[in-house]
């Protein structure tokens, strides 16, 4: 008897433990309009300006980019549904794709890190190509410095080879 109630006791100061460290470190609210520190980030066209404008709730991240070039501007949304379960969604056609470009497929997880300080979005894009499918996986990791940035590291595994993006944003 007395083994049970010390484990009950146990879990309840765990629990207690958890939810002070919980309150502690509350997850990080991404709303707001941010711009790119172009000349910290590293792995997008050098002529290339970012602004994003983010809305947030509980488990759900809205997210409208403008990407500025001296050629083109164009505008991408995406939502990210913060709970773990795999979407279907459809990417954005590159800037310059013929007309008849056949729209790629996606699917995409997010979820929270692990300790609540970010969140982590896998996305697994198939394009049909005249030689056939081809994939290309990308994972983004969200934070929010202690000085108030948000950074955005990606890593892309494609078919021409594998590279890392880090981008610096900064609140407006």
């Amino acid at each position: 008897m007395t083994g049970k109630v010390m484990t009950a006791g146990t879990a309840v100061l765990l629990f207690c433990l958890v939810a002070l460290v919980m309150a502690a470190n509350p997850k990080p609210n991404f709303s707001g309009t941010w711009v790119m520190d172009v000349a910290r980030s590293f792995g997008q066209p050098a002529n290339m300006q970012q602004n994003m404008t983010i809305s947030q709730t509980e488990d759900q991240i809205i997210v409208e980019t403008k990407l500025i070039q001296p050629d083109n501007e164009r505008t991408v949304n995406d939502t990210y549904v913060l709970d773990g379960k795999e979407y279907e969604f459809t990417p954005p056609l590159p800037p310059k794709a013929a007309p008849n470009t056949p729209a790629a497929k996606g699917k995409r997880t997010a979820a929270w890190l692990p300790t609540g300080t970010g969140i982590v979005v896998t996305d697994v894009i198939t394009n049909e190509t005249p030689k056939g499918p081809v994939t290309t996986q990308i994972a983004r990791q969200w934070t929010i410095t202690r000085d108030g940035e948000l950074t955005i590291t990606m890593f892309i595994d494609a078919p021409n080879g594998s590279y890392e993006t880090k981008r610096i944003f900064l609140r407006k």
